[in-house]
């Protein structure tokens, strides 16, 4: 990099703008079309159930992994409409920001500081519906699951890029924590799974 495209990064930088990494730009895009294409399956399936009580959703394949069983419960409409619909909306905005991003667009400080307080606020409502999955209605829907498993990531680039440049200890120790708290996340989600529903894993193998 010449001193010039230094200077201008800086100048970008101290602006608040910012762009994620190459990486971290197609893995923002990645997970949000992942997260959208859930979310759309869910709903055409959602309304398929509606027109036709008796269909048998493809995401329904055992008596664990069966969205079918998830559809049908108050949780699945928390607002009084399908939750897949608040995530082809929230998605659409990450896929967005993912192509931009790609196209290494700089965008300010406040839009990424946006992202983050969305995606916390998705990740929130991410446990919730895991915390019901898995004690309320005893089942877990495949759909849902690709959305437990890419909020992290879309959580930890905004949290990268809202931050980015902003000093403190705390601010730093959250930036070199980050990909640490998503591996305990995954980790207990996949420890909360086995433990409720052992006896169906183990009935599989034994």
């Amino acid at each position: 990099m010449t001193p010039t495209d230094a200077d201008a990064e800086a100048t970008s930088t101290h602006a608040g703008s910012a762009t994620p990494t190459r990486g971290g730009s197609w893995a923002l895009l990645v997970a949000g079309i992942a997260g959208l294409a859930a979310a759309a399956a869910l709903t055409i399936e959602r309304f398929e159930l509606l027109v036709n009580p008796s269909y048998v959703p493809s995401c329904s394949i055992n008596p664990i992994l069966s969205c079918g069983s998830v559809m049908v419960t108050d949780q699945a409409s928390v607002f009084g409409f399908p939750n897949p619909i608040i995530g082809i909306a929230a998605f659409s905005v990450v896929v967005t920001t993912g192509i931009l991003s790609v196209a290494r667009v700089s965008l300010p400080r406040w839009y990424w500081v946006g992202l983050f307080v969305g995606a916390l606020l998705g990740l929130g409502f991410v446990g919730w519906l895991i915390s019901q999955s898995l004690y309320e209605i005893h089942a877990l829907c495949p759909y849902c699951m690709v959305v437990w498993t890419i909020i992290m990531p879309i959580v930890v680039i905004a949290a990268e890029r809202a931050l980015h440049g902003i000093g403190g200890r705390a601010v730093q120790a959250v930036l070199s924590w980050r990909w640490i708290v998503a591996i305990l996340y995954y980790a207990v989600v996949v420890v909360l799974i086995f433990l409720e529903f052992q006896d169906y894993w183990i009935s599989l193998v034994s």
